[in-house]
C-alpha cells in the first residue's frame, strides 16, 4: 500500500521545506519539494516532524509503568501515542527486586509485540543523598549480579540502567551493562567529577534528567553535571516541562553542549494528562497542583505531567529552537542514544514513516507510526 503525503512543511534534518513524500510498506521511499507527482492527501500546508521519541517515561492518562500491569502499560503507550510518541522507553522506578523482575516479564511482552522500544530502570542502584522520588529504604548497592537476574527477567528488552557511579561496585555493574547491549547512565548521584568520568570510561553514555537528582556543579566542585556535558560519549536529558529546570538552564545547555547530544525527556508519570489530584509514582504518594507533582507533603519532585509535544513546543517558543532543531532533540538525538537512528529520529528516506503532524501552533493533528494512522488528521 503506498500513501503520498502532499502540500506539508517537511521538517528534515538539513531544513524544512514545501513539499511531500511517499510511504510504502511502513516505509518513507521518497521525499520531495514542490506539488506532489500525482493524487496524495493534501495536509493544506501543515508542518510535519519526526515522530517523538522519549527514552525516560514512567507514565500517562492516569496509568503508569511501575505498577507492572499491562492494561496500565498499554494506557501509558496510548495516551502518549496521541501526543506523538511514536518509540518509548518504559521507566520503572525503585522497588523491589521481585517486584521489578515481574514488571520487566510484564513489560517484555510489549517490547516483543512493539509497543516499546525497551525497559528502563531507575534505581534501585542510586544514592540515598539524591535519591528524589524513590524510597530510600528500597535502595541498594550495585551488583553485577543482580544485574544479570533484572536483564534476564527483561527477556533481552533490557535498554537502560540508571545509577549512580560513586557506590561500591557501580564501575562492575556498568561493565555489565556493556557486555549484556544496556545503556548505563549516571543519574541520581552524589558523584564527583572523577567518579562520573570513571563511569563515562566504563560506558557511561547517558545522563539521567541532567542537573535533577544529582550534584549540582559548582566551580570547584564540577561533579556528573560538568563531566557528562564534556563528554562527547555522553547524551543529557532535559525536562523541558518549566519546572525540573528554569529556561536559562536550558538555553545554557542547549549553548554549551551540541543538539546532538541532547534528548529532550519527560520523565512524566501516571498524572500527566489528568487532572490535578493524588497519585502513586511506584511505592512513593505523589500530590499534582498546579500540574506539578511532589511527593506528598510538599517533598521532592516526582516526575511530571508533561508531553513530548509540549516539550516540543516549549523548545520552539521558550528556547528558540528552529524546528530542525527541536526535532534533533525530541526525536533523532534520543533515537541515537538507543541505538535506533538507522530506523527512526528523522524524515529520511528508508527510515519507518513515524511522523506527527502539527499547525501552525504547533499543536498536534495527526500521529502516524510505521505509516498507520493513530490519530488522522
Amino acid at each position: 500500500m503506498s500513501i503520498t503525503l502532499s502540500d506539508a512543511r517537511i521538517v528534515t534534518p538539513d531544513g524544512v521545506h514545501h513539499g511531500w513524500l511517499t510511504i510504502e510498506d511502513g516505509r518513507i521511499t521518497h521525499v520531495g519539494r514542490g506539488p506532489a507527482p500525482g493524487n496524495g492527501r493534501g495536509l493544506e500546508g501543515r508542518i510535519v516532524v519526526p515522530g517523538f521519541v522519549d527514552i525516560h517515561v514512567h507514565g500517562g492518562g492516569g496509568a503508569g509503568y511501575p505498577a507492572g500491569s499491562e492494561e496500565h502499560a498499554r494506557r501509558t503507550i496510548a495516551f502518549h501515542r496521541e501526543h506523538g510518541t511514536t518509540t518509548a522507553l518504559a521507566s520503572l522506578v525503585t522497588a523491589p527486586l521481585d517486584h521489578l523482575k515481574a514488571a520487566a516479564g510484564t513489560l517484555a511482552s510489549l517490547c516483543a509485540e512493539g509497543l516499546l522500544a525497551g525497559i528502563h530502570f531507575e534505581g534501585p542502584y542510586i544514592s540515598a543523598a539524591r535519591c528524589g522520588a524513590h524510597r530510600p529504604s528500597l535502595l541498594r548497592t550495585p551488583s553485577a549480579a543482580e544485574f544479570a537476574e533484572l536483564i534476564k527477567a527483561a527477556d533481552g528488552h533490557a535498554r537502560m540502567f540508571t545509577l549512580a557511579p560513586e557506590l561500591p561496585g557501580a564501575l562492575d555493574a556498568i561493565r555489565e551493562c556493556v557486555t549484556s547491549d544496556v545503556i548505563a547512565a549516571i543519574g541520581h548521584t552524589d558523584a564527583t567529577f572523577e567518579d562520573s568520568m570513571a563511569a563515562i570510561d566504563a560506558g557511561c553514555t547517558v545522563a539521567t534528567h541532567l542537573f535533577n537528582a544529582m550534584r549540582p556543579l559548582n566551580h570547584r566542585d564540577p561533579g556528573p553535571i560538568t563531566a557528562t556535558m564534556l563528554d562527547d560519549r555522553v547524551t543529557v536529558e532535559l525536562v523541558n516541562d518549566g519546572v525540573h529546570l528554569d529556561p536559562a538552564v536550558i538555553d545554557l545547555v542547549l549553548r554549551a553542549v551540541p543538539a546532538t547530544r541532547v534528548a529532550f525527556i519527560t520523565d512524566a508519570m501516571d498524572a500527566a494528562g489528568m487532572p490535578d489530584g493524588d497519585f502513586d509514582l511506584g511505592s512513593m504518594k505523589v500530590e499534582v497542583r498546579s500540574g506539578v507533582a511532589r511527593l506528598a507533603g510538599g517533598g521532592a519532585i516526582a516526575g511530571s505531567t508533561l508531553t513530548m509535544d509540549a516539550a516540543f513546543r516549549r523548545g520552539v517558543r521558550t528556547n528558540g529552537l528552529t524546528l530542525p532543531e527541536a526535532a534533533q532533540v525530541t526525536a533523532l538525538t534520543p533515537a541515537n542514544a538507543l541505538g535506533l537512528a538507522h530506523e527512526i529520529g528523522s524524515i529520511t528516506t528508508g527510515k519507518y514513516a513515524d511522523l506527527v503532524i502539527l499547525d501552525d501552533d504547533l499543536a498536534i493533528k495527526g500521529v502516524m507510526k510505521r505509516g498507520s494512522w493513530i490519530t488522522n488528521p
